[in-house]
């Protein structure tokens, strides 16, 4: 996979990184968060996994931590980044319980629905390593 995979603008107005190649994110399963047309969900938010948050997603019936090998699905765990639908994300974090996400790897269209403010406050402190 090459960046060139990788389409469109972050929340910040540069260039999408990708949010996780492992586990393998994304609408598309680029590893980036990018959409189009067919995404309803505007799946644009890379989030960083947390116990409270997949509890508060899986008691909305949406279990992400169930690995589904059908649709070459892991399960997820803490610590894993994934792009989540920017409205759960916004749902979360009006309850208090939104994982922290990594700006440059959201894309602009999560803007539609969260703003800006609210993806700042929850940002994550990435080492060199990440």
């Amino acid at each position: 996979m090459t960046t060139t995979a990788w389409r469109g603008l972050n929340v910040l107005g540069t260039p999408l990184q990708p949010c996780s190649l492992r586990p393998l994110t994304g609408f598309t399963r680029s590893g980036c968060c990018e959409t189009g047309p067919d995404d309803v969900g505007s799946h644009t938010v890379c989030a960083v996994m947390t116990e409270e948050f997949l509890a508060f997603t899986r008691e909305r019936g949406n279990d992400l931590t169930t690995p589904q090998p059908m649709y070459m699905f892991p399960g997820l765990r803490p610590g894993d980044r994934w792009c989540l639908c920017a409205s759960r994300w916004l749902e979360a974090y009006r309850a208090g319980v939104a994982p922290l996400v990594v700006l440059e790897a959201c894309h602009e269209k999560a803007l539609d629905i969260v703003p800006l403010a609210a993806l700042r406050s929850h940002a994550a402190q990435l080492s060199s390593a990440d």
